[in-house]
């Protein structure tokens, strides 16, 4: 998962939207309501399966009132990282059909009593994290549409949802860097990203009770 490019040459930071052509700047607020919709819908439907229709479903759900042309569609337009061009267009719904198959066959391994239990869910979470985005199977809101998909992953295995900041500043900076890293195999970095986010929901729940 290099930088990816889905913006033509010449392109500005004003975007097409339900309420016409706005600036980036006024765009930032109406996303994170997005997302908040978004994660109230993996909060109501966390106990169902992930399948490539859930998965289509949530990102409607977040982005469609604000992009209904292309919201909750696979995207269809090509993307090229680095020089190289990414995943295809038509690649896409197999690629997200064999990672959710995946995904249910890792789940179905993880155990509970198991003392690495944690280690190996941030495994989880880091694999799915990455080759989701590597995937990139949407226009735009790849990221926070794993974000959200990490979190119902978590909730499916009664733990706590978790914060990775990614959007903006050095936030950014890290959760990037950590995504080059997995695209060389080294899951390292994003572990240690995302076992930070759950080690610090987990206090919050033990600091409560």
């Amino acid at each position: 998962m290099k930088k990816i490019s889905t913006k033509p040459k010449g392109a500005t930071t004003y975007r097409e939207t339900a309420f016409g052509i706005i600036p980036r700047s006024k765009l930032l607020h109406i996303e994170l309501e997005g997302t908040k919709k978004g994660l109230e819908l993996v909060a109501k439907i966390f106990k169902k399966e992930i399948t490539p229709d859930l998965i289509l479903v949530i990102h409607k759900e977040a982005f469609g009132w604000i992009f209904p042309s292309w919201a909750g569609k696979y995207r269809k337009i090509r993307v090229e990282f680095s020089g190289k061009e990414a995943v295809l267009p038509h690649q896409i719904p197999e690629l997200i059909a064999n990672l959710c198959a995946d995904l249910q066959e890792r789940l179905k391994h993880l155990i509970t009593q198991d003392e690495n239990f944690i280690n190996k869910v941030v495994e989880l979470l880091a694999w799915f994290q990455h080759r989701f985005v590597w995937i990139h199977p949407f226009q735009d809101y790849n990221g926070r549409v794993a974000r959200m998909l990490t979190i119902l992953i978590l909730l499916k295995l009664n733990l706590p949802p978790v914060e990775i900041k990614a959007d903006t500043g050095l936030d950014r900076k890290k959760y990037l860097e950590a995504m080059y890293s997995a695209d060389d195999s080294n899951y390292e970095k994003l572990e240690n990203l995302i076992g930070r986010a759950l080690s610090e929901s987990l206090v919050k729940i033990t600091t409560k009770s």
